[in-house]
């Protein structure tokens, strides 16, 4: 089954690349928002499309702010200026997605993808 995502402006193009290679739908901000629009507009914007955020942007991994349980799903990017862990990370991701390929798996959830693990809040 194919998981939509929606990919803030941070998300590089060899994320979205590497989730559409194995048929998984990537709406880009661009697409539907200014880049420059702010947080809450973009997430508000990805539960408008039935979408998990996916981001580089540590603001959304931050559950005070944004709490899981109020969306569809958020899959928040911990590169720390090292983009080179990103292949590493998106083997690790997309065995997560191939295991768990439903919607509903990720609504009211944080992923938080590390260099070395995936953690789930």
């Amino acid at each position: 089954m194919s998981l939509r995502f929606f990919a803030d402006q941070c998300v590089p193009g060899s994320i979205i690349r590497s989730l559409r290679e194995v048929d998984h739908e990537v709406l880009l901000l661009k697409e539907h928002l200014p880049v420059e629009a702010p947080d809450p507009t973009v997430i508000a914007k990805a539960q408008e499309l039935d979408s998990i955020l996916i981001s580089l942007n540590g603001d959304f991994a931050d559950i005070v702010s944004y709490p899981p349980d109020r969306y569809r799903g958020i899959i928040a990017f911990q590169v720390r200026n090292h983009p080179e862990v990103i292949p590493s990370m998106m083997s690790r991701l997309k065995a997560y997605l191939s295991e768990h390929s439903d919607p509903g798996d990720y609504r009211g959830r944080l992923l938080i993808i590390e260099p070395h693990r995936i953690r789930s809040r």
